[in-house]
């Protein structure tokens, strides 16, 4: 198994749920960070947590929208520039929207693609140089089960993570044999603040999967020697 101490991960929805779960699960490996998430007061709180459990790593932040090109361009020459290497890119950035088909307004509709996948796009598109150049590093996008098959009230958010599936596919074919490994995470429900606030856990939050769930999981994924890397993987809560 890998030893993660001494890495550089750059983390996208970084302030808080899945993000800052994920955040703080590196950092308890000795991972230097780079966070992203639009509000400043979020990513401080992270990673002042993040030092707090590891004084010795570095934490780097910077505030972008991931569906705004400009944005994200700046965001990773800000963090490569104070981190010097990116190892690890975990893409977790999106929205939920819920609406019936004619229901759901076409802005909010276009909204969920442009931070779901074109945010996504965008943050590979900045990252992926700097990895190819130093010959290895691990992309992890977390997509849902609702991209594996369409639901009522779902199509933005289940269309938007079916597109993250398939872009993930089509670049871990395209840059495994530059000993990059891409990983696509499927997981159902997690008691976060979106998933919470649209009534997804039935007022059962304990019962659903948690964001450290999610976070081992990436963990352990990340620690697989670097001859092998899980293509994609779903994970589901036990009893929900």
């Amino acid at each position: 198994m890998q030893i993660l101490k001494g890495k550089t991960a750059i983390i996208t929805g970084a302030g808080k749920g899945l993000g800052r779960a994920m955040a703080l699960a590196l950092a308890a490996e000795g991972v230097n960070l780079g966070l992203v998430a639009r509000t400043v007061a979020d990513l401080e709180r992270v990673a002042g947590e993040a030092k707090g459990q590891n004084p010795d790593i570095t934490v780097a932040l910077a505030s972008a929208d991931v569906a705004n090109y400009a944005e994200v361009q700046s965001a990773v020459g800000e963090l490569v520039g104070k981190l010097e290497k990116v190892d690890i890119l975990v893409n977790n950035a999106g929205i939920l929207k819920v609406g019936g088909f004619l229901e759901l307004p076409v802005t909010e509709w276009e909204e969920v693609f442009r931070v779901n996948v074109l945010g996504n796009y965008y943050v590979i598109h900045e990252v992926l140089p700097f990895i190819l150049e130093q010959g290895r590093g691990d992309i992890i996008n977390v997509a849902s089960t609702a991209g594996l098959k369409g639901s009522a009230r779902m199509s933005a958010y289940g269309a938007s993570k079916a597109a993250v599936i398939n872009l993930t596919e089509s670049l871990m074919q395209e840059v495994r044999k530059s000993n990059i490994r891409v990983t696509t995470v499927n997981p159902s429900t997690i008691a976060t603040e979106m998933t919470i606030n649209a009534n997804f856990t039935d007022g059962n939050a304990e019962k659903v999967l948690q964001p450290e769930d999610l976070a081992s999981l990436v963990v352990n994924n990340l620690k697989l020697p670097q001859r092998a890397f899980v293509k994609e993987v779903g994970l589901w809560s036990t009893n929900p």
